[in-house]
């Protein structure tokens, strides 16, 4: 099946050039609609919600900084330019090339990398929704492994030519507001179930089993969200999940990149400079109002992550114009 990427096709017996040749004009002249389609809906740089209630579209004129933000469950496709996201410190860059599939809330650090005023970048997030996987699968009758090899919960994948076309015809009813009600669950169940018949399809099955070790990690990462201001309590946080410490440790750092402490402290840091940069509290009171006891222990924290002690990087920011959202 032919894949949406720049490399040559695999030749097969009998496959004329012609045919290849036709393929690849295909796969650019949809990169082509879907960066179109996208940057008359997004006409401004930033966020933009639209009709479709899992469907955001963005757009960057110019290349920035490192923002920190907390991802939600997606699929992220890029019609348009380059970006960078950083998970405790591994890097996954993705362009037109690749998308990239977000199975958890995770702490990121991301900055547009190609951009400019005549070639933003440009591309679509896709919420996903486990009940509506699991929903899904049952009605496909898609059997789970009960083991998987364990991987992490952010990952680059290449995009079928399927999985594509079902996302253009996504964003092609933006334009068609009144057939959004009748036809657009009709794509959005396609676009899962392409999704889970790829190869990203094994670890969103693997989500939706109660007992497998992805789908506690997920309820910890939730209590996470709701609790980071508290002190934590790795054994009560590995009882809520029916694990043991140990086992709960390993699972998180597998799948996240972080122990379960260094995510609260990342959920921590990000919060707080989230305060900082819309001028809500000053350095102490922001330090204190996201559970640190020491703000001398939160300026190294933050230097650490962000690469300046709170008060010179908000400075940094302000003067490069940035609001972060």
């Amino acid at each position: 099946m032919p894949l949406l990427t720049d490399q040559p096709a695999e030749f097969h017996i009998g496959q004329p050039v012609e045919f290849h040749t036709e393929l690849n004009r295909n796969a650019d002249s949809s990169r082509k609609e879907m960066a179109s389609l996208i940057s008359r809906c997004a006409p401004r740089d930033g966020e933009h919600r639209t009709a479709l209630p899992h469907l955001s579209l963005f757009r960057r004129s110019s290349p920035s900084e490192s923002e920190c933000s907390l991802t939600r469950p997606s699929l992220v496709l890029a019609a348009q330019g380059q970006k960078r996201v950083i998970l405790a410190g591994q890097a996954y860059d993705y362009g037109p090339m690749h998308g990239l599939v977000t199975s958890m809330d995770l702490p990121v650090m991301a900055r547009v990398v190609t951009a400019s005023a005549d070639i933003p970048y440009l591309c679509l997030v896709y919420e996903l929704d486990l009940q509506h996987i699991a929903d899904l699968m049952s009605e496909m009758g898609l059997a789970v492994a009960k083991t998987i090899p364990e991987g992490k919960a952010m990952s680059l994948c290449t995009i079928s030519a399927q999985l594509f076309d079902a996302a253009l015809r996504l964003v092609r009813l933006l334009e068609t507001p009144a057939d959004i009600p009748i036809l657009a669950p009709l794509v959005e169940r396609e676009l899962l179930y392409r999704l889970l018949t790829g190869e990203q399809g094994m670890r969103l099955r693997h989500l939706t089993m109660a007992e497998s070790q992805s789908y506690k990690i997920a309820r910890a990462i939730e209590y996470l969200k709701h609790h980071y201001t508290e002190p934590l309590r790795i054994g009560t946080l590995a009882s809520l999940v029916n694990m043991s410490v140990s086992s709960l440790h390993h699972h998180f750092k597998t799948v996240t990149s972080l122990s379960p402490l260094q995510y609260q402290k990342q959920l921590r840091l990000h919060e707080a400079r989230r305060l900082l940069i819309r001028q809500m509290s000053d350095v102490t009171s922001a330090a204190y109002s996201v559970g640190y006891e020491s703000s001398s222990q939160f300026t190294r924290d933050y230097s650490r992550l962000f690469g300046a002690p709170p008060t010179r990087d908000i400075v940094l920011l302000r003067e490069n114009g940035r609001d972060e959202r």
